[in-house]
């Protein structure tokens, strides 16, 4: 990265579970290397036909229940808070201008607790309001905002959720997935990160 970026791994080196992830230390990380905004990536499933492996998605919207991320104390925590608009328009019209594969605009990620994977009763439930799911991207969104940071998403499809392809899902189904679209995402990255410079 330039100068004017940091990155961070929000599972660390040792590789901590989704529900274990400071995400307000790694923000604060962020925040004390002089970053004003972040650009968050996630691995998601996808809960419709059309949100199929490979698929990018920059969600404008989330659901979270059942998880309490917060930096604040006393009444400064109750915050309406999501992603940021206009740091979000950024990314995605140089996205639509500068990379491939096309960025799907607009959507809601549904943040679960896990570590598991859902059952498909439970994607049953959720793909009624909800277009990807994921463990993590909603509380970072809630931390970067309540610290002053503009935080957006993009969520890469790497397997569809359980119970929506035409096979029972399998962990080898999701480790390919993560792998193929690391590699989409390293291309599209390499067009999007100096537009956003």
């Amino acid at each position: 990265m330039g100068p004017h970026a940091a990155v961070v791994n929000r599972h660390g080196e040792r590789y901590a579970l989704p529900h274990e992830i400071d995400h307000v230390a790694n923000m604060r990380r962020l925040q004390g290397a002089g970053c004003d905004r972040v650009l968050a990536l996630g691995s998601v499933g996808g809960l419709h036909p059309q949100y199929g492996p490979g698929t990018f998605v920059c969600p404008d919207d989330f659901i979270s229940l059942g998880t309490a991320v917060t930096a604040l104390e006393g009444r400064d925590a109750h915050r309406v808070l999501g992603f940021d608009r206009e740091w979000r328009s950024v990314v995605v019209e140089a996205w639509t201008a500068e990379a491939e594969p096309p960025l799907v605009d607009g959507g809601v990620y549904w943040q679960t607790l896990g570590p598991r994977l859902e059952t498909p009763a439970e994607i049953r439930h959720i793909a009624r309001d909800a277009d990807v799911i994921g463990m993590t991207i909603a509380s970072e969104c809630v931390a970067a905002a309540e610290l002053g940071l503009a935080y957006t998403a993009v969520c890469a499809v790497v397997n569809y959720a359980n119970g929506v392809g035409d096979t029972p899902l399998t962990l080898e189904e999701l480790q390919e997935g993560e792998r193929q679209t690391r590699e989409q995402l390293a291309v599209a990255l390499e067009g999007l990160l100096p537009a956003l410079a």
